[in-house]
């Protein structure tokens, strides 16, 4: 085994010499047999070696016994030690989650606070070949991601370093034989041994049928992976491309919106995947209620030919078809009206972030449709800032009459979901001046001498 890794290292390039390194050891074979590689390679590589171990508080004194165990060998070998014990239940109960869930989150969030405390290179963790094809036939079985089938990565980015996984082309033989050959006495999880756990079922029951029809399962599994990951990492760089070029995102998490025409022109591959990553900024990662069927759905509405569409996705996401646009919003609330009396001079800001400026002024200048202006004789003092109401109505130059407000928004396609929030301008008696963006009305007097007052507007963001 000790050539096999050093040559899968190598092949690689998984780790450089004069570096610090992180160990995960939690006193089983696989993360024994990986501390006493590392243990000879120290000096060979000029490394320096932190381990970490966690007891969970899952199994009683059992696990700290276990944290106790890495804690005594590393002192024998001259290592140093960091271990820390978590209160996994209590962390459950406040996040509302489940137990695997909670256990790794806490995991990963004290790996990450040593990588940057020590500001470490690598994390290397004693995944094997084993636990690959395991992970790999669970994603086949319970997963439609390509990722998911990809299994475990080789290495990703991770706090100050990144993670790597060096065991990944052994088998569980050969560390187990490495264990022996070299004396070590891990610890044993009894839970490993139940068939109730879902890897478990895998591994004693599926598993030794696969190996039987390929004795060279794990260098086929190592290739495909690879290969996948490979295939997929490619995929999602053209993916992030496609979403930086296609779609806007409003605020940290909480809308974005896309043409669809534009999203369609691109190839299906990357459609799913830009998908996905409109979820995983939306859901901050944390969309493990998505499913097939979610991507389905959404392909159906995108693919529609009628104008209006609606899903609800999980935690309260809605999408929304409206027109030749797609958006993803949180509506955990109805919108709520607002109404603010405009500070005439002076700045109002209204929900959303979105600010109006007033000025008086005697010179009128060139407006665009971020600014309004109109005679301060010609309008009913003070002026208002508010959400639309039922019968709103307009006028302005050129029009025989007025018209709805709810005709403008569908005739200027703006989407359902933001019809409610649009900021519409009156004065003291009601009259619509301006609708944002859309329409400038014309005020009730028209006066042709005096000062003016000039509106402007700026979105957040903007």
């Amino acid at each position: 085994m000790d050539n096999t890794v050093r040559a899968f290292i190598r092949h690689h390039q998984m780790v450089r010499s004069h570096t610090t390194v992180l160990l995960a050891v939690s006193g089983g074979p696989d993360s024994m047999a990986l501390l006493h590689f590392f243990y000879n390679m120290q000096t060979i590589w000029d490394l320096r070696l932190i381990v970490v171990s966690i007891d969970h508080g899952l199994r009683g004194q059992e696990s700290l016994d276990d944290l106790n165990f890495v804690r005594q060998t590393c002192q024998e070998w001259g290592i140093a030690f960091v271990g820390t014990s978590l209160d996994v239940g209590a962390y459950q109960a406040e996040k509302q989650i489940g137990t695997q869930k909670a256990a790794r989150d806490m995991r990963y969030q004290f790996f990450a606070e040593q990588m940057n405390l020590y500001q470490a290179d690598y994390l290397a963790f004693g995944h094997h070949a084993d636990d690959q094809l395991e992970t790999m036939l669970m994603g086949l079985i319970h997963s439609a991601s390509v990722k998911s089938l990809a299994g475990i990565p080789l290495e990703r980015a991770f706090a100050s370093g990144k993670i790597i996984r060096p065991l990944l082309g052994v088998t569980k033989d050969q560390i187990e034989h490495y264990c022996r050959q070299h004396a070590l006495r891990p610890r044993r999880d009894p839970s490993n041994a139940k068939d109730t756990y879902t890897r478990n079922d895998y591994r004693h029951n599926i598993l030794p049928l696969l190996k039987a029809k390929n004795h060279s399962w794990h260098r086929t599994i190592r290739h495909m992976s690879a290969s996948l990951q490979e295939d997929d990492l490619f995929l999602q760089q053209e993916a992030r491309k496609m979403v930086h070029n296609v779609v806007n995102f409003d605020g940290p998490g909480l809308c974005a919106r896309f043409n669809i025409y534009i999203f369609k022109s691109y190839s299906r591959p990357l459609q799913r995947r830009a998908l996905h990553l409109i979820l995983d900024y939306l859901y901050k990662d944390n969309k493990d209620s998505i499913s097939y069927s979610h991507e389905e759905q959404f392909f159906a509405m995108l693919m529609d030919d009628h104008g209006h569409s609606r899903l609800d996705f999980p935690q309260s996401l809605k999408l929304v078809r409206s027109y030749a646009s797609i958006t993803f919003y949180f509506q955990n609330t109805p919108a709520q009206p607002y109404h603010k009396v405009m500070n005439i001079p002076g700045e109002t800001e209204i929900p959303g972030g979105t600010r109006f400026s007033a000025v008086i002024t005697a010179q009128t200048v060139a407006d665009g449709h971020m600014v309004y202006l109109c005679p301060e004789q010609g309008v009913a003092w003070p002026l208002h800032i508010r959400t639309r109401r039922s019968g709103d109505r307009m006028r302005w130059s050129g029009l025989n009459g007025s018209k709805k407000l709810k005709d403008i928004f569908i005739d200027a396609k703006i989407p359902v979901n933001e019809r409610d929030m649009w900021p519409v301008i009156t004065d003291n008696n009601d009259n619509v001046l301006w609708l944002p963006g859309l329409k400038k009305g014309l005020p009730p007097i028209q006066a042709e001498k005096g000062s003016c007052i000039q509106i402007s507007y700026t979105k957040r963001g903007t």
